[in-house]
């Protein structure tokens, strides 16, 4: 019969050593399957990205734009898609080639993505397995956490954050600019496209509300929420979009490619833009 006895005294080598597994883990069932998925969904979308930000075309179609190259900052951008009338990049070229407008803006919210936190564990565990999944032993022999370059840039999250706020701003203005009809007055007229933008635009604001650095910006460093109730309001309510996190972080992702697409096909002519009305 065991008793509190059988309990190894703290600090004894009995505590201090990991069990011998001769085996990299125990599990039995496909702990493999999410970091798999993990890696060919994220290599699929940073692929296409880049692809679609060099090729640097059909990113308008009246009155769409494409939320790769929106803002439009540089010169080289098609006129109309230049919303705010202001380029402050200019254009640049080197080898000759002009360099994308996509380019110019992606820094923002690639950065939100590669330092969010769910996205950090997600391809902390696929790419490089640290640890692939829990009960797992991880090939690494030694963990220098987020103190050095690159993963050091992990710990400015915040302020992607931040700047991913003013890129909603914009995509939402533009969700609201689709809602004109070319050759048509009035801002009351619904495509598809209209429908397309304003979701991609609806997720990427869940998908940002719902991230820890605004529920740390909602309630952090408050001693007292009965002192601050508009504070805990707002806390509480982030607190719920929270735990559904890492669903809106993919379906963002997979809405910014879908809404980049339907722009590009619109734009090359492969379809019409249905106005309901």
């Amino acid at each position: 019969m065991s008793s509190s006895l059988d309990i190894p005294p703290a600090n004894s080598p009995a505590t201090r050593t990991k069990a011998k597994i001769g085996v990299r883990t125990l599990r039995t069932d496909r702990w493999w399957l999410m970091p798999l998925v993990t890696v060919i969904v994220i290599t699929s979308f940073v692929g296409y990205s880049t692809w679609r930000a060099f090729e640097n075309a059909y990113y308008y179609a009246e009155p769409l734009i494409s939320p790769f190259y929106s803002p439009c900052l540089s010169t080289a951008c098609t006129p109309e898609a230049a919303q705010f009338f202001w380029t402050p990049f200019g254009s640049w070229t080197i080898f000759g080639m002009v360099i994308s407008p996509a380019l110019f803006i992606l820094i923002f919210p690639l950065g939100f993505r590669l330092t969010c936190y769910y996205y950090r564990k997600a391809y902390f565990r696929s790419f490089w397995m640290s640890p692939p999944a829990c009960a797992v032993s991880e090939p690494h022999t030694k963990y220098s956490g987020e103190t050095h370059v690159p993963l050091i840039f992990n710990n400015a999250h915040r302020w992607f954050f931040y700047a991913g706020l003013v890129f909603n701003v914009i995509l939402t203005y533009d969700a609201i600019l689709a809602l004109q009809r070319p050759g048509y007055s009035g801002w009351a007229h619904v495509s598809i496209g209209t429908l397309v933008l304003l979701a991609n635009a609806t997720f990427l604001w869940l998908y940002s509300l719902s991230c820890h650095s605004c529920r740390h910006a909602m309630g952090g460093r408050l001693k007292h929420f009965s002192k601050h109730p508009v504070r805990y309001k707002f806390w509480t309510l982030v607190s719920k979009l929270n735990v559904h996190h890492p669903r809106f972080a993919w379906i963002s992702l997979f809405g910014v490619a879908l809404a980049d697409l339907y722009v590009r096909e619109v734009a090359i002519g492969a379809i019409s833009n249905f106005y309901f009305f």
